[in-house]
């Protein structure tokens, strides 16, 4: 009997001391979030370690790069509902584990097949925690100044682990070979697991109709042929490619499919109806606009001072941390800022300062300008970072509690969107400013070494 009645009492005891414990709970969604968001640019300084030692070809480069936003961006929709319906903790620590996994294959990956599908199996460890973190936090939140805060620091963790991804890397790099960038996930997840398990709360959404298993799959299809399309464009394959053509043309249909489903359901997996509030609309659109220069401009940074300036991984990715110390003081100042200007005041000049930065940094040649880069990194960091905290806070906030899940679960959707988005359509700028300079051939350098050089600033 007193065993019965105290493992009954354990529930109600774990979610009592998550109100009073709110803070620490914190912490683990945000250790959790940092490693997913670190992985999605870990790689960036070691593009050319892996193209020295696997030898991928262009498309497959891009896909190394690409497929863990990719994959992540697709399932983020059906693991955030799935979430809702058997329990967001639960669906957090099974990602956990397959994140662990992931990463141990990654980095004994010795081709570039399989490093692609490491990478893709790391995509779907990523969607199943990113949107249980964001959905979780805004249960333990309840008070709006306080999880103003919490997201300030949530937004914060975001952009700093996708800044501190390329130092990380460079620093591994310095002193081991490339797959270490991934082995440093294991210990972390082996001690978020049971740290999770203790700690966190679990939390479902109403449980009202079943779960839209077709609906979820037309989502992930949807998303994966549009992004899929887009990251073919940006690897510069023909916009009129069956290739190119086809995902982009499904994508939109089983989008198109997926959006009349939920309309038509008694029970839909996202409603829909949340999209005709304007701010809850424009902040998911804020949000992949912030993440597409975010990780776009940080792709080509790395590329630029590696292989234009020389600078050696390690020194990259010292370059790139003042980005992350502006977002960390725009994340820790945003609910300051919030309750003065307002969300949308903080979009608006975080996109302001997001485009003087960009003007700023297209001054910067084949010289080191030291001065200059601090200056536009600075500027980018805290404008990025002051647009994401105003949008996701705007967002949250907007999203019925019950339905936390679904709507974490697009404003990921739309983080990770951005982000694969950045990386094909800045990467196709950039192929198309330095390509044509390459299609004469160079002098002195032979003919195959030319045609390859012209394929990418790696190659």
């Amino acid at each position: 009997m007193s065993g019965t009645t105290t493992a009954a009492a354990a529930p109600r005891r774990r979610a009592a001391g998550a109100g009073a414990n709110r803070w620490v709970v914190l912490v683990v969604l945000c250790v959790s979030l940092l490693l997913v968001a670190v992985d999605a640019t870990v790689l960036h300084v070691a593009v050319p370690a892996v193209t020295e030692d696997l030898r991928p070809g262009a498309i497959e480069l891009l896909w190394i790069v690409d497929v863990y936003p990719l994959v992540c961006a697709s399932l983020l929709i059906l693991f955030g509902t799935l979430g809702d319906r058997v329990g967001r903790r639960r669906v957090l620590l099974l990602g956990y584990a397959l994140f662990g996994v992931a990463s141990a294959l990654a980095a004994l990956a010795d081709t570039a097949q399989v490093l692609i599908a490491a990478r893709a199996l790391l995509g779907v460890g990523g969607a199943m925690i990113m949107p249980a973190t964001l959905s979780i936090l805004r249960q333990v939140f309840p008070d709006r100044r306080e999880r103003a805060l919490a997201i300030g620091i949530w937004s914060a963790v975001a952009a700093v682990g996708a800044a501190v991804g390329p130092l990380l890397g460079g620093f591994l790099l310095e002193h081991f070979w490339w797959g270490s960038v991934f082995l440093v996930n294991i210990p972390l997840m082996l001690v978020s697991l049971p740290v999770g398990r203790l700690l966190l709360p679990e939390s479902k959404g109403d449980g009202r109709g079943p779960w839209d298993v077709v609906g979820a799959l037309m989502a992930a299809g949807g998303l994966f042929g549009a992004v899929l399309g887009v990251k073919r464009l940006g690897g510069g394959e023909p916009a009129a490619s069956l290739l190119t053509v086809l995902p982009l043309v499904l994508g939109a249909a089983l989008l198109a499919g997926f959006v009349r489903r939920q309309r038509r359901r008694t029970y839909p997996l996202v409603d829909l109806a949340m999209f005709r509030r304007p701010a809850f609309s424009t902040s998911v659109g804020c949000i992949v606009l912030a993440m597409l220069a975010l990780v776009g401009l940080e792709l080509i940074a790395a590329q630029y001072l590696q292989l234009v300036l020389g600078l050696s991984p390690l020194e990259t990715g010292l370059r790139l941390l003042p980005l992350t110390f502006a977002a960390m003081a725009a994340g820790l100042a945003g609910a300051r800022l919030l309750r003065r200007f307002g969300p949308r005041r903080m979009v608006c000049a975080g996109f302001c300062l997001t485009a003087f930065a960009v003007v700023l940094l297209t001054a910067m040649g084949r010289a080191d300008n030291c001065a200059l880069l601090l200056t536009g990194f600075v500027l980018l960091g805290f404008g990025l970072e002051t647009t994401l905290f105003g949008a996701y806070e705007s967002m949250l906030s907007e999203a019925p509690q019950e339905q936390s899940g679904g709507a974490a679960a697009i404003g990921e959707t739309s983080y990770q969107l951005g982000a694969g988005i950045g990386i094909a359509l800045l990467g196709s700028v950039m192929n198309a400013a330095y390509a044509p300079g390459l299609t004469g051939g160079v002098p002195g350098v032979p003919a195959p070494a030319s045609a390859a050089a012209g394929h990418s600033l790696g190659e």
